[in-house]
């Protein structure tokens, strides 16, 4: 009983943080079938889920109303007595010891040592041969040795993951009833009466309350989004690929994981998920570790690309000598010549798609642009050349609470002449000024996005802790522990992260 609520927390945290799940025969699917994004879950992520939600999580069990008892007892020296019980009421629940495994048979949540205080009304009446005799007052109910036992099922269905019970029960030990009033005889009656119907009714409640719950919860799930908008251009598709996959004690996770563009850009079709060879962090262990392959990053610049977002005309840079003609004297003298002490705007736009390659400990990239220079003569803008560049740069993976961030530097780059109105240039005069500004514009600018990132799956009122980062065989590994950071309401939660994802 006390594990309940429990259970019900755990789901919906896990869910989006991948923090439970199910039995599955997810293990024959095809490499196909395989996420882009996987989550594992360890015992200690379990741990933490069982052992932060479980104290908040039980109030939300009580109260729980009882139906009236009645029954017509036979007491000895007495006769039959008509005994009715009323305003039976489990005002609170504790938990002595529980534990939460998974494996092939699901989530399996146990709990034991169990305790509720109850609260009723007692009436009784019986007859004698001179008049009729009647009674009532109130007592407390003490129930010890509560047990609870829970196997649940979370599967994928078409993106989105389904909440069932398999099993459960919820079993009594024993009562200790405290009248407020009555005869002598009447105690041991009344106990021997119906300890059994009110150990059984409390049975019965809770099941009723948990399958309540859960049903409830799985209701929550279905309403959760399959994508996490990034800004207006992108959203991060995380809908559930397969059934999780649980064994010895920890849930693995894989979704899709792939940027998707939004409005009519068309979205990234042809990415396959190839075989790596996994990687690990070399710490101790996590209570979560999330694992990216590159074809999320390669899926986000393809979205991005796509939408024309690599195109930007500079017209304010440190350096601001070249944005006039008259910086550019000593560099293109005949553009100086020609358009003396005109402004100058840099007109930059990335010819193909940014690949990314994670290796050891970092990410490497090849950037193919165009810059086109445009001299500001008399309110016209006038394209006089235009220079390719293949920027090599390399980048490392950092986490910004629950965002995945970045930053790139410069390795080196080379340039060629695409084509002039203004004649040759002497393209190693001009090598200076592009190091400029791939230095003092083009990195910070793509640094300046890099440093937002992009959100991990993670419950708001929960933050990702002393992360650790590994880059390596094509993929990014983040293991974490979890921390939670503020309040929380579990049917408040849910429907609160579907409405900040659908802003």
């Amino acid at each position: 009983m006390g594990l309940s609520p429990k259970l019900m927390a755990s789901c919906a945290f896990l869910i989006v943080l991948a923090l439970l799940s199910v039995p599955t025969n997810a293990q024959n699917n095809s490499i196909e079938d395989d996420g882009f994004i996987s989550v594992f879950i360890s015992s200690k992520g379990l741990g933490f889920v069982k052992d932060l939600l479980l104290h908040k999580a039980v109030s939300s069990l009580t109260p729980i109303e009882l139906k009236p008892i009645e029954k017509i007892v036979k007491i000895p020296l007495v006769g039959q007595v008509d005994i009715l019980l009323s305003n039976i009421t489990i005002q609170s629940v504790g938990v002595g010891t529980s534990y939460v495994s998974s494996g092939e048979a699901g989530v399996v949540i146990v709990a034991s040592g169990g305790t509720a205080n109850m609260s009723m009304n007692w009436r009784y009446s019986y007859d004698t041969w001179l008049f009729p005799i009647s009674d009532k007052g109130a007592a407390t109910v003490l129930v010890e040795g509560m047990a609870m036992e829970l196997t649940l099922a979370l599967k994928d269905q078409n993106g989105t993951l389904s909440l069932s019970l398999i099993d459960w029960g919820c079993f009594v030990k024993d009562i200790f009833v405290k009248l407020d009033g009555g005869a002598t005889w009447f105690y041991q009656g009344l106990v021997d009466a119906f300890k059994e119907q009110i150990a059984t009714a409390v049975e019965e409640s809770v099941s009723k309350r948990i399958t309540e719950g859960i049903t409830k919860l799985d209701s929550l799930l279905q309403s959760v989004p399959k994508e996490i908008p990034i800004d207006h251009v992108a959203a991060l598709n995380v809908t559930f690929v397969k059934d999780p996959v649980s064994s010895n004690s920890s849930i693995d996770f894989e979704i899709n994981g792939l940027f998707t563009a939004k409005d009519d850009v068309p979205a990234p079709n042809n990415y396959h998920k190839e075989h790596r060879v996994p990687i690990s962090c070399t710490g101790p262990p996590k209570m979560i570790e999330i694992s990216l392959d590159e074809n999320v990053f390669n899926s986000a610049t393809s979205v991005y690309f796509k939408a024309h977002f690599m195109n930007w005309v500079v017209d304010k840079m440190p350096d601001k000598s070249l944005l006039n003609t008259d910086g550019w004297k000593y560099i293109v003298p005949q553009l100086y010549s020609q358009y003396p002490d005109d402004g100058v705007n840099l007109n930059i736009s990335v010819s193909s798609q940014p690949v990314l390659k994670i290796a050891d400990d970092k990410v490497d990239t090849t950037i193919y642009s165009d810059m086109i220079i445009d001299v500001l003569d008399s309110g016209e803008v006038i394209q006089v050349a235009c220079i390719s560049l293949v920027i090599n740069a390399t980048g490392s993976v950092h986490i910004s609470k629950n965002n995945l961030t970045g930053s790139f530097g410069l390795t080196g780059f080379t340039m060629s002449l695409k084509w002039s109105n203004i004649g040759d240039l002497e393209m190693h005069q001009v090598q200076a000024a592009m190091s400029t500004v791939i230095d003092t514009v083009i990195l910070p600018y793509l640094n300046l996005h890099l440093e937002k990132g992009f959100p991990l799956p993670v419950l708001p009122g929960f933050t990702l802790e002393n992360a650790e980062i590994v880059c390596k065989n094509s993929q990014v590994m983040v293991c974490s522990d979890v921390v939670h950071t503020g309040e929380y309401d579990l049917y408040k939660l849910l429907p609160l992260w579907v409405n900040m994802l659908s802003i």
